[in-house]
């Protein structure tokens, strides 16, 4: 069995993993669909929806509210303006970072560097670190500002390991949801799950589970035994 490479800088997920923006995001997009005339939905329902951007979301809103003889695209671009637009006015709006959180980037930007690597487009992803007192903790903030971006696409983490001169096995993906422990195989890195998220637990036994911020320092200091990888689904 091939042993790992250390763990030499870590990326993290945003929404669900370091703030909690369901409340948030869910103002943004009822915001944009009142604009429209369209109804809204409760925030159990827009959580669900949550950890594909707010492209997916608005398309996952707009099937919802099952509209007929309607150019969605041109409905789903305007949506997405207003969407942008509401985040961007009050960033603190869209929900503040988890408990522990500020205290672990504290710590861990102090032994490696640390990005984001997010579905929410870079603009509105900074805004929202910023608002929430996280931004300066990070060396970079990869968001999906193309589709193929997208995670479960490796092309963000990709990025982010090639901007911190460092390989991708040697990098540990932290996340709450399935895109983000997807993305991390594809790119051949290493994963962490986080309970207090939006998304289902994993089956795989090669994922770390955090069920606390602070856990995450616990196993870093832990030493690995030799494993391979096998697919995250």
């Amino acid at each position: 069995m091939k042993a790992h490479a250390a763990i030499e800088a870590i990326a993290f997920d945003l929404d669900g993993t370091l703030i909690d923006s369901a409340a948030g995001v869910a103002l943004a997009l009822n915001t944009a669909l009142t604009t429209a005339g369209l109804p809204g939905f409760e925030l159990a329902t827009v959580r669900s929806w949550i950890g594909d951007g707010p492209d997916s979301l608005i398309l996952r809103a707009l099937e919802a509210s099952r509209l007929r003889d309607t150019d969605l695209p041109s409905l789903a671009s305007m949506l997405r303006k207003v969407f942008d637009t509401t985040t961007l006015q009050d960033p603190g709006a869209q929900g503040a970072a988890y408990a522990g959180i500020a205290d672990l980037l504290g710590d861990l930007s102090d032994t490696r560097p640390l990005v984001v690597v997010t579905n929410k487009p870079s603009p509105l992803a900074r805004a929202v670190l910023e608002a929430a007192g996280l931004l300066n903790h990070f060396a970079a903030v990869h968001g999906a500002d193309t589709p193929v971006q997208r995670k479960p696409s490796p092309l963000l983490i990709q990025q982010a390991a090639a901007g911190l001169g460092v390989t991708t096995d040697a990098l540990l993906m932290v996340g709450d949801g399935p895109a983000d422990l997807q993305a991390a195989h594809a790119a051949g890195c290493r994963a962490a799950w986080v309970s207090w998220g939006y998304g289902p637990a994993p089956a795989r036994a090669d994922v770390w589970r955090l069920d606390a911020p602070r856990e995450l320092i616990a196993r870093l200091q832990s030493p690995e035994p030799a494993t391979g990888r096998t697919p995250i689904h």
